[in-house]
């Protein structure tokens, strides 16, 4: 597809994204705190899935329609912010009664992948930054076409994503086992969750990039 030495810098890059605390690992804290790691991991894997809806736009061209309307862009970036802020009430909403922290209902598990998959559709951010990073890797001259190096970069990147997203699950854990289950930090951690969500809704929808 290209030279070793073209792979190793395309491989550098990624991690380096894939590791910056941005929104994607903040949305993961968010819900392994306020949920539980179960949960953190379904919404690991709603991100993973809902970002190769990115992948196959930016493969045949989808996402360049953000480029040339701006009103589209708009449109959807509002959207996915208004539905993080809404996520990020609803933990707010929710009442945990005291006691040991309760095991995760099926349904919640089930929800925050439902989620996940719908926030990273919803979030055209993703999109652009498909459409910006991988044509730097992309050669016209390969022996394969450039849609099916646009899909094997794109799964490549996803995959490093999610492997942060991982890392942040377990890490939250930690942080979460470490702290008192009481009610009292069952109401911070919901708290802290839900400020995360709609610190990342206003975030998204206020962005002038």
């Amino acid at each position: 597809m290209f030279s070793i030495e073209t792979f190793l810098a395309f491989l550098a890059a990624t991690a380096l994204f894939a590791y910056m605390p941005g929104p994607a690992l903040l949305y993961t804290a968010a819900q392994t705190i306020s949920r539980g790691k179960r949960a953190g991991y379904m919404a690991a894997t709603g991100i993973h899935l809902g970002c190769y809806v990115h992948v196959f736009a930016a493969a045949f061209g989808l996402s360049a329609i953000f480029a040339v309307v701006p009103t589209l862009y708009f449109a959807l970036k509002l959207a996915g912010g208004a539905y993080l802020i809404y996520l990020g009430v609803q933990m707010f909403r929710t009442r945990v009664a005291s006691g040991p922290v309760p095991a995760l209902p099926e349904k919640s598990t089930r929800r925050a992948f439902l989620d996940s998959v719908l926030v990273e559709v919803l979030n055209p951010k993703v999109a652009i930054f498909f459409i910006a990073f991988l044509p730097q890797f992309v050669s016209p001259h390969a022996d394969f076409p450039i849609w099916a190096q646009f899909l094997v970069l794109g799964t490549i990147v996803n995959c490093a994503f999610t492997s942060a997203d991982i890392m942040t699950v377990l890490f939250a854990t930690e942080v979460k086992k470490r702290l008192t289950r009481t009610s009292r930090f069952q109401d911070l951690s919901r708290w802290l969750g839900g400020s995360l969500l709609v610190g990342l809704g206003l975030k998204l929808a206020t962005d002038r990039s």
